[in-house]
């Protein structure tokens, strides 16, 4: 079984549970047609409009 040789400083403790390994927040956008935030690249959920076209029918 590994068992570590000598301790870990506090120093290397704290950097590795310092911040630097946080997920970013997801690259929201708005929405041309409506406004509302969306993935870019991606259908909007809310009109269903994409790229200027309408992809998905939705229900006003």
């Amino acid at each position: 079984m590994a068992v570590p040789k000598r301790k870990v400083s506090s120093a290397r403790q704290n950097k590795r549970r310092s911040n630097v390994w946080k997920l970013d927040a997801p690259a929201l956008m708005k929405c041309p047609k409506c406004g509302e935030y969306k993935a870019p690249h991606r259908v909007c959920d809310n009109c269903g409009y994409y790229n200027g076209r309408e992809v998905i029918k939705k229900e006003a």
